[in-house]
């Protein structure tokens, strides 16, 4: 089946000052592009009770920092990687909305594959702060509200953005029912994800971080996902594998420092659904987080749902 693309034009909302990354221009191309290949787009609707989701992992003071400061008009919060506009707030709830939309609906059967096409990016978002173009961290209510609200035992999120994803990792880390792996470049923004953090207390172990030099590329990918990657999230059998789908350790990407190719997104996907088909029957949740180069990018988002759809569970 084809991978189900959910989105929101809410998420627009979000304004970046000209010369920022991250701008709504991203979303726009990406939804455009896959429509226009015949992907399946679903518009999301409002999400039941969406603010107490958004409370399971963040702090409840910070949400109304985050609202209060939007609504006074302030320019920046927290970071100057963290612009403000009259629907910050709006975009970010409603990214947060789609997400949760799509984890249910893959959640509703097996061989089921979904995108959650949306903006602001949420990995970097830590439990009481904003980070690195990110607010409310998306991939991480989605997985909470899984196990919490859905009674979920185990969730894998594997995190293949150019950025280790510090918030997400901070969010579990002490947690033994999400698995956390990461292949980003090392060191670089936002200084975390070195190979000794591997968690705490109950979570020792269920942080798997494979940091890798700048200017790495293909075989360097392949080789730290042979060897780490699909064993990590084969012995943890998740019920769902969930990703955070940055596409800015391309080789063109105007943030990133890699050298990755278009077939080797294809060969990830194609791999990490073969394994959702060996382990969770073939339930599959990407979210979107990087990518910056406007051009390749939609290009690039279309072969990893194509990658991902070429398997099926048993």
């Amino acid at each position: 089946m084809t991978t189900r693309v959910f989105t929101d034009q809410r998420c627009l909302l979000h304004r970046s000052p000209a010369g920022y990354p991250e701008r709504s221009e991203r979303l726009e191309a990406i939804v455009e592009h896959l429509a226009g290949e015949g992907h399946e787009i679903v518009d999301s609707v409002a999400f039941p009770e969406v603010e107490e989701r958004i409370r399971l992992v963040h702090e409840p003071a910070y949400v109304e920092r985050l609202r209060r400061a939007v609504e006074r008009g302030d320019g920046l919060i927290d970071s100057a990687d963290n612009p403000l506009s009259e629907g910050t707030y709006e975009a970010s709830v409603a990214a947060v909305e789609t997400t949760l939309t799509a984890a249910e609906w893959v959640m509703g059967g097996s061989d089921r594959k979904a995108l959650a096409a949306v903006r602001p990016p949420g990995h970097h978002a830590e439990h009481g702060t904003a980070m690195g173009f990110c607010y409310l961290n998306n991939i991480a209510v989605a997985a909470a509200h899984l196990i919490d609200k859905q009674g979920l035992g185990r969730v894998a999120i594997f995190d293949f953005d150019v950025h280790h994803g510090n918030g997400t990792q901070h969010l579990f880390e002490e947690r033994a029912d999400v698995l956390y792996v990461s292949t980003h470049q090392y060191p670089f923004y936002p200084g975390t994800g070195a190979a000794d953090e591997r968690g705490r207390g109950p979570g020792e172990g269920a942080t798997v971080n494979v940091p890798l030099p700048a200017g790495t590329g293909d075989v360097g990918f392949a080789a730290a996902l042979e060897a780490e990657v699909l064993p990590a999230l084969a012995a943890f059998a998740p019920e769902v594998l969930m990703l955070s789908a940055g596409f800015d350790a391309w080789q063109n990407d105007p943030v990133g420092g890699m050298r990755v190719t278009a077939d080797a997104y294809d060969d990830w996907s194609r791999r990490l659904a073969g394994l959702a088909a060996e382990v969770c029957g073939g339930r599959v949740l990407s979210v979107l987080e990087g990518g910056y180069d406007l051009t390749a990018l939609p290009r690039l988002v279309d072969i990893h749902l194509r990658g991902l759809s070429a398997a099926t569970s048993g």
